[in-house]
């Protein structure tokens, strides 16, 4: 069984920023891509960032790109989102999830493309 636990939301002013992690245990996080989504209340899950299993290719919305940073570390077995230049229309829970089917060096973009999801962690950017 894959867990995910995600850390490092919080509150914050416009223009600031946060880093998010996303801890994982079970399996071979090495084999997985993984990605970031986020939930605003009233509105449906939507993607933010993806990264293949080697790190090496990444993808972010356009919403965030230019922004917000994903990053891995295999030997951590934890992947990264690093959010600069927050905006209040960023807040939102943040989901990291894992593809653990990836038989690739890709990204995955699609909420369905992804197994496993952590609890998330509330992110809220004041104006």
């Amino acid at each position: 069984q894959v867990q995910l636990i995600e850390s490092g939301g919080g509150l914050v002013q416009a223009g600031g920023s946060l880093r998010l992690s996303c801890a994982v245990s079970g399996g071979i996080f090495s084999m997985y891509a993984m990605g970031w989504f986020r939930q605003a209340p009233g509105k449906e899950r939507e993607f933010v960032s993806a990264v293949s299993r080697s790190g090496a290719n990444t993808y972010s919305a356009d919403s965030v790109k230019g922004r917000f940073t994903i990053s891995r570390d295999n030997a951590k077995n934890t992947v990264y989102l690093q959010m600069n230049s927050l905006k209040p229309e960023d807040t939102a829970v943040y989901y990291c999830a894992v593809n653990v089917r990836s038989y690739s060096d890709r990204y995955y973009f699609l909420p369905h493309e992804y197994t496993y999801w952590g609890q998330g962690t509330q992110v809220t950017v004041s104006s």
